[in-house]
């Protein structure tokens, strides 16, 4: 029997290319939507038919509603082996086997630097005041070299953040709920006591955590207070871990320096959001997994995954 497979928020369209969906084609019909379904209804009626779903990271949330309204559901792919907004107890609640796809790490260091040094350089709006209006040096720069780079996360991901900046001849230092000396030592960091020490010593913050009960609006209102007026704080990690509207609050007053920001409460974000026009914000539309070698580990495994299932041993379940 052929299975319906449908892949959701192909934003680049190049999904069908980054692996061999060829060999499904005796077992599968699989079918590509490029643009972002943010109705639930439509979504819902959009895959009524599918068998199979392969969603792009946490682009689109699979809550319980969602797998409920799907009966038809069996098997849902996700790039990368964790996804927050699928809920997998009701996955399995509804028998929809859930498999994941290795993911690099190195885009999203590569993607933390890009976001500091362009926030750092005021590279957007020299470019944009050269190309548009002519106009030459509006900006003196922030040096990174001699200052400090305070990471909240301290993990793979902020490992290799933190041996960039000390390549740049930073002093960095760390901190998560379950960091130790020892363990900053072996990272080659500075141990901060708390976070609210590292917030006010550093003059970039830059956030590498796993959302989750403990971290969501780990940074609020009173956190973003302790940091220094010119400090920079930089979000690669999830949006929800910094409260979104105390954040607006102080780059509207100039309370900090500037965000650099890869991640959203909401994504794709909405016309109209204060983050789209904030002088002192650089934001990108989640850009830090969207690579080549990435979206071909993504595609090649998904492939395979669809295959493993089929022939009834599923791999990389979540």
């Amino acid at each position: 029997m052929m299975m319906n497979c449908v892949i959701l928020d192909d934003y680049q369209n190049v999904a069908l290319q980054g692996a061999d969906w060829a060999s499904l084609r005796d077992r599968v019909e699989v079918r590509v939507l490029t643009a972002h379904i943010d109705d639930e209804a439509e979504l819902i009626a959009a895959l009524a038919s599918a068998d199979i779903v392969i969603v792009m990271r946490e682009r689109t949330p699979f809550p319980a509603r969602l797998f409920a309204a799907l009966p038809r559901l069996r098997l849902l792919v996700t790039s990368g082996m964790r996804n927050a907004s699928i809920d997998l107890q009701a996955a399995r609640a509804h028998g929809v086997t859930v498999c994941g796809t290795a993911s690099s790490l190195t885009p999203p260091v590569e993607m933390t630097w890009a976001l500091i040094l362009g926030l750092a350089r005021q590279v957007v709006p020299e470019s944009l005041a050269m190309r548009r209006d002519g106009l030459w040096q509006q900006s003196i720069g922030k040096d990174l070299a001699g200052h400090r780079l305070g990471l909240l996360g301290v993990g793979r991901i902020g490992s290799a953040v933190a041996r960039v900046g000390l390549a740049f001849g930073m002093e960095v230092s760390g901190w998560s709920p379950h960091f130790t000396p020892e363990r900053a030592a072996a990272a080659g960091v500075a141990f901060a006591a708390s976070r609210e020490q590292l917030l006010a010593e550093s003059d970039i913050v830059s956030i590498h955590l796993v959302l989750g009960a403990t971290t969501r609006h780990l940074v609020g209102a009173g956190e973003l207070a302790l940091m220094r007026r010119d400090a920079l704080l930089i979000n690669t990690s999830r949006a929800a871990i910094v409260d979104e509207a105390a954040l607006i609050a102080v780059l509207e007053s100039g309370r900090i320096g500037g965000a650099g920001l890869d991640v959203f409460e909401r994504e794709p974000l909405p016309p109209g959001h204060p983050y789209r026009t904030l002088p002192n914000v650089l934001a990108t539309p989640h850009l830090g997994y969207v690579t080549r070698d990435n979206y071909a580990t993504y595609f090649r495994e998904a492939v395979q995954d669809i295959h493993a299932w089929l022939d009834g041993c599923p791999v990389r379940s979540l």
